[in-house]
């Protein structure tokens, strides 16, 4: 069976958000894992006019201790940003956001920056707000081009988005953006809320699938893997089966958050078979 390279899975910190960022480094390299996918917010790095901490800092902690950076990924849900806003003001702001991001993950030395397209309201047209995403993500996927960063393009719950739900919405964007700089990410619990396979996305975007959240549910909550009921160990087997090229992280967001280091080790352990 063919395995997956360790150096290819990563932990988050996201649920590390009431420790240090240097307890969750270190957190990592106690449990033996060799990458990080580096979640940008507070209190851990905001980007800003004045980032703090600086990200070269962050970079600094990241190579001290040997571990490898796979992914620069901003706050993007909870926070304000919203690149398909309606209301010019807060677009734009969005827009400049995460540009600033995109610097960021350069001079972090992310390979890939995870993005999502916003949202639009209820209450208007879907169209008019499927437009100003695809204006927003063609600039900014200009912008990554030139920084030489590419923009991972992530699926959302339908409570999150009303304009990336589903893996033909995905494709859908990803084909009218016509833009190199911008690949695919599958997360599992939205995949899975739509009734669909981490087959169906290998097969719809081949090796421009470069990043997947491995995160369980009930069916919602982005879970330790083994927490919930979805099933993750055929998702894994199906990328190991199909030669799946790209990382992996576990996107914990729930659980014990005085305790994330048992409840990264749960995902991590539970990999461990596939792992070469």
């Amino acid at each position: 069976m063919p395995k997956i390279n360790i150096e290819r899975v990563a932990g988050m910190n996201i649920c590390y958000h009431l420790f240090t960022t240097e307890y969750f480094l270190d957190s990592l390299c106690r449990l033996g894992m060799k990458s990080v996918e580096f979640w940008g917010g507070y209190p851990h790095q905001f980007i800003s006019e004045k980032s703090y901490p600086p990200v070269k800092t962050i970079r600094r902690m990241i190579e001290e201790r040997g571990l490898n950076l796979i992914c620069y990924t901003p706050e993007q849900i909870q926070y304000y940003y919203n690149i398909a806003a309606r209301e010019d003001d807060i677009r734009e702001d969005s827009v400049e956001h995460f540009r600033r991001c995109i610097y960021a993950a350069a001079e972090m030395g992310a390979p890939k920056m995870l993005m999502t397209c916003g949202w639009g309201y209820q209450d208007e047209d879907r169209e008019e707000a499927w437009k100003r995403s695809r204006e927003s993500l063609h600039n900014l996927g200009e912008y990554a081009g030139k920084m030489g960063i590419i923009l991972a393009l992530e699926n959302l719950q339908q409570v999150e988005s009303n304009l990336i739900y589903t893996l033909p919405q995905l494709k859908k964007m990803l084909d009218e953006l016509q833009c190199p700089a911008f690949k695919a990410i599958v997360d599992t619990v939205p995949m899975h809320l739509a009734g669909e396979t981490m087959k169906d996305y290998i097969e719809a975007f081949g090796d421009d699938l470069v990043h997947t959240h491995l995160v369980d549910g009930n069916p919602t909550g982005h879970l330790a893997w083994g927490e919930g009921e979805l099933p993750l160990d055929e998702d894994v087997q199906t990328l190991c089966d199909l030669s799946y090229k790209g990382t992996m992280s576990f996107e914990v967001c729930g659980g014990n958050n005085f305790d994330p280091e048992s409840e990264m080790k749960k995902s991590f352990t539970r990999i461990g078979p596939y792992l070469g």
